[in-house]
């Protein structure tokens, strides 16, 4: 298997963004109990921060990850400072859905640290939501540690 990373095509950006923003959306309900509505705007603000005009951005680092040639994923990184450290930032990591468990996730991440060392960054960083402990997993079995954790408690009565 023979995975690598390339800088997405202007008309793959066109379909990606939307699908990303609508699927941030909802791992939002599903894995941190954010209500629809406050999910969808959410997600709207902060598409549009990172993306003005719902733009590719030079600030923003976003590949089609593909496996023997083919395309299976994507992965979005961007350099920002976290806590005065120079960071390589996972926004998002996405495999197709029938690509799941063929090891191309870990594959990517691990493209994710040589595009860091590339980058002279000696940091990654990247924020996942409790609920999604597939994700946690992969990203603890590549040495990745828990730097803070949310916790709430819904008393809403059903």
């Amino acid at each position: 298997m023979s995975v690598a990373i390339r800088p997405m095509r202007d008309d793959e950006f066109t379909a990606w963004l939307p699908k990303m923003r609508e699927d941030y959306g909802q791992a939002m309900v599903d894995d941190a109990g954010v209500t629809p509505e406050g999910a969808e705007a959410k997600a709207a603000a902060d598409t549009e921060q990172l993306f003005p005009g719902l733009q590719p951005s030079s600030d923003q680092l976003v590949f089609v990850v593909e496996a023997d040639g083919e395309p299976v994923g994507e992965l979005w990184l961007a350099e920002r400072d976290d806590f005065g450290r120079r960071t390589l930032f996972i926004y998002d990591i996405h495999m197709d859905e029938a690509q799941r468990g063929r090891g191309y996730a870990k594959a990517a991440m691990l493209l994710a640290e040589e595009e860091a060392r590339r980058r002279g960054i000696g940091r990654l960083a990247l924020n996942v939501f409790g609920r999604n402990t597939v994700a946690r997993r992969l990203y603890q079995s590549l040495g990745y540690e828990e730097n803070a954790v949310a916790m709430s408690k819904s008393l809403d009565q059903d």
